[in-house]
């Protein structure tokens, strides 16, 4: 790749307390930053408008009509990020739980590495709720099982550097999870295209009284049935029913 620009890109729904935190940690960086309103209630929709009033040029904010879920604000930003000729962006949450201190290792790395997923895994604080944790192991294993042991070291963990040339090529061609089960899907299919993974450490805090849109059962339940996905395709794979999606080769790599 013959240029490295990054963006920020911060998905946000009714988190209108925290994300002013989340941006001034994002600013000696010098990144421009996507904000996507994923449908958010009026009160916090007028914040993130005198955000981008505040901040001018480097922040780009986008609205959605209503709220299409974590993943389809992603996927809506992936989009403005590729179209303002940006080649990676860092996602980071907009709920402030993430040390965004690692930011600026994370995008060395993505710099180093330009067609990788840089993705990080959690290093937890008291703060962490032991279901969470648990949570996320039983995921991590399902997901090392589906990717053959190529994919991240934690599926859930909503901080990580895309490129955008890569992850657009499998938006284009695969019905990713819109919703909680978007981290999970995507770097699974990521590791299906052949995208390798840089695995990174991030500090992770719980703040009292921080919001989160996880929902028990619901998003569980999600969860599962991608997991029953991936692995469905992954025996339909096997008995050479269905091949696993790949990115078309370069020509410069075809001899």
């Amino acid at each position: 790749m013959s240029s490295f620009r990054p963006c920020a890109l911060i998905p946000v729904y009714n988190h209108e307390r925290a994300v002013r935190k989340v941006i001034d940690r994002l600013l000696p960086l010098n990144l421009e930053i996507i904000m996507v309103d994923d449908g958010s209630s009026k009160a916090c929709a007028q914040v993130l408008d005198a955000l981008a009033q505040e901040y001018g040029s480097l922040l780009h904010l986008m609205h959605l009509a209503q709220n299409g879920g974590k993943g389809a604000a992603c996927i809506a930003g992936f989009r403005k990020a590729q179209e303002l000729g940006f080649t990676h962006a860092l996602q980071v949450d907009a709920d402030a739980q993430h040390d965004l201190g690692a930011a600026a290792g994370f995008l060395r790395a993505a710099q180093d590495h330009p067609q990788a997923l840089v993705c990080a895994y959690p290093e937890y604080d008291s703060s962490a709720p032991a279901a969470r944790r648990w949570g996320h192991k039983v995921t991590n294993f399902w997901v090392a099982l589906n990717t053959w042991g190529r994919g991240p070291d934690d599926a859930l963990c909503g901080f990580r550097v895309y490129p955008l040339s890569e992850t657009i090529s499998v938006i284009n061609h695969c019905r990713i999870g819109l919703r909680m089960d978007f981290d999970l899907d995507i770097v699974v299919r990521l590791a299906w295209a052949g995208v390798p993974c840089i695995n990174l450490p991030v500090g992770v805090t719980y703040p009292e009284g921080g919001l989160s849109h996880f929902k028990g059962l619901k998003d569980n339940c999600s969860i599962s049935l991608t997991h029953a996905k991936h692995c469905t395709l992954m025996i339909l794979d096997v008995l050479r029913l269905r091949r696993l999606w790949r990115l078309p080769t370069p020509p410069e790599a075809r001899q």
